[in-house]
């Protein structure tokens, strides 16, 4: 009793301290006026609603899906909107190849890069698990070693901008959801890895900053399709989702809330596992990997 009275609490009161009232700056559209950016799954949703966000603010974007014909009409809407240059790369994230070449053709397009944004998915019914392994290594791959591989193709050049990951995840990848295994796997997957690499990047001051966005129920035509009669929540607009999604990669903040419930950043936000990763760093003998 006498150490958390010493010791844990005053840390504890510490942590929520900097959660609640840290990252205060006040987003500016300007902020991403000639940022180079990419979209992934921007031919409609979320993604067509941040890339038009972004070109609102003057943005350079470059935006990929599957659908050709979609992103030609996103892209001739971008420039329409202000965007200071809009181009389009269809392809599936299916293939690993295309994920990594991407990159490297939108670097090359805008002349480097300053954020990118992952939020494609690919199609997951909402239904038991039943021996569909196919299913759920096609949603790993899709939704979970794409992001790895972009990310890691970025790297070179958000180092040299300073730049930033946006990574779109879910409740479903902080909180155990029936009908939904292998898409919400693949959530939990990103939290791991891109948490992780987060900390890795601070050990070795490596300034790219990591935001995972953990989302709601979004009024997306697709979403609204998936859970027609299945799932009773209300829906959040895609639209103002968008731009908090940007706002918080502008403002580099480590995690975005976005839900029709107040109480979700509340409770989910878990100072409790910041505190362990607190701790837990300090075993850590990193210089060993820093300087080698």
């Amino acid at each position: 009793m006498a150490f958390m009275k010493k010791y844990l609490l005053p840390i504890l009161g510490i942590f929520l301290a900097y959660y609640y009232y840290s990252a205060n700056e006040e987003f500016r559209p300007e902020m991403l006026r000639g940022k180079r950016v990419i979209v992934t799954g921007a031919s409609k949703g979320i993604g067509r609603e941040m890339a038009y966000h972004l070109a609102r603010m003057g943005a350079h974007v470059v935006v990929t899906a599957r659908s050709e014909e979609a992103l030609k009409k996103v892209v001739s809407s971008c420039l329409e909107l202000g965007a200071s240059s809009a181009h389009y790369v269809a392809g599936t994230m299916e293939n690993m190849t295309f994920a990594e070449q991407f990159v490297a053709k939108a670097g090359k397009l805008m002349g480097g890069l300053d954020m990118l944004i992952l939020n494609h998915i690919t199609n997951t019914p909402l239904t038991l698990i039943c021996n569909d392994a196919h299913l759920v290594r096609r949603t790993m791959e899709v939704n979970f070693l794409s992001y790895v591989v972009m990310s890691m193709a970025a790297l070179p050049m958000l180092k040299q901008s300073n730049g930033s990951i946006v990574v779109v995840s879910s409740i479903a990848g902080k909180v155990a959801s029936p009908l939904v295994a292998a898409y919400s796997a693949s959530k939990f997957a990103l939290d791991g890895f891109f948490s992780s690499v987060r900390v890795e990047y601070s050990v070795a001051k490596v300034n790219v900053s990591i935001t995972v966005c953990i989302l709601g129920l979004i009024d997306t035509d697709t979403a609204m399709t998936v859970v027609d009669g299945v799932f009773n929540a209300k829906a959040s607009p895609k639209e103002e989702c968008a731009l908090e999604i940007i706002k918080g990669g502008a403002l580099r903040q480590n995690e975005v809330y976005y839900d029709s419930s107040a109480l979700t950043p509340l409770l989910l936000g878990n100072p409790g596992r910041k505190i362990m990763e607190f701790f837990l760093l300090q075993k850590y003998n990193m210089e060993r990997f820093i300087n080698h």
